[in-house]
Parts: C-alpha cells; structure tokens; sequence
C-alpha cells in the first residue's frame, strides 16, 4: 500500500491540509461557526469459510455513516430558527459539504447526503465564555472525493 504523503502528487511547499484549509456548507451555505466535524463510514466485511481451515474469501455488507459536527451556540440557534417546531430533529434531511482547499491548489470535497441531527442539548459550567454544541448526525451516506 502506497504512503498517503507520497501518492505521486509533489508535495508544494510539503505543506499539508490543516482546519483553515476547510469550507463547510450545510445546504450549500457556508457555515463560519463550526469549530470540528467528524464523519466517517464503517462497512462489514467478514471472511468466508469452505473446506479446509482458512478462509476461502470475503464478504461486504452494509455500510454504516456517521458524523457529529460542532457549532457554536449561536449557529445552532441560527438553523434552529429553520425548524418547523423549533426542533433540530424535525429539519428536514440536508446534505454537508465539507471542502479542502489547500495552498497547492487541489480541491478535494466529501459530501456528507441527508443528514438529520440525533439530538439538541446544551451543556453550560460556570466560567464558560462560549457554548460549543456538538451534534451527532444521521446520514444516508458519504460521497468520498466527490
């Protein structure tokens, strides 16, 4: 397997992605108060046995998305207010977008399909100067290096 770093693209000026390398969307509207995302797909594969001891082949079965993305306070009120309720839940399902553009100019973008948000909650302590509210995502599923 090929090193990630080395994949037969020079490096430019061997820098690397970092966070400000990153334009989120949701519904194809940047978001500026995210301070993490996190997604990733998970899919089972298992060995298959016939005659003899090891395995004759393998396996795929289904493909489980998931995603959390954290916003400040204030951007979840923002879609908040989108509800028809007031619930996150109830927003109808809406596609992330999440867009690396790097100094050397290659753009690559995954796009996170019909999320929904699992859950609302606030947690506050004293001394707090700012609410970041994470929010566990339901996808559909995840379109790599769409």
């Amino acid at each position: 397997m090929a090193s990630v770093i080395n994949n037969g693209i020079p490096l430019v000026n061997g820098m690397l992605h970092s966070w400000a390398d990153i334009v989120c969307a949701i519904n194809g509207v940047p978001v500026t108060g995210i301070t993490a995302i996190e997604y990733g797909d998970d899919q089972e594969v298992v060995n298959k046995y016939g005659a003899g001891r090891h395995p004759v082949g393998r396996a795929k079965g289904r493909i489980t998305p998931s995603g959390k993305i954290t916003l400040y306070q204030e951007e979840v009120e923002s879609i908040q207010r989108q509800a028809p309720n007031g619930r996150l839940q109830d927003i109808a399902p809406f596609d992330i977008t999440v867009t690396y553009i790097p100094d050397s100019g290659i753009v690559t973008t995954d796009i996170i399909r019909n999320c929904q948000f699992k859950a609302n909650s606030r947690k506050w302590k004293e001394g707090d100067t700012g609410q970041e509210v994470e929010l566990e995502l339901v996808p559909s599923h995840i379109e790599w290096n769409h």
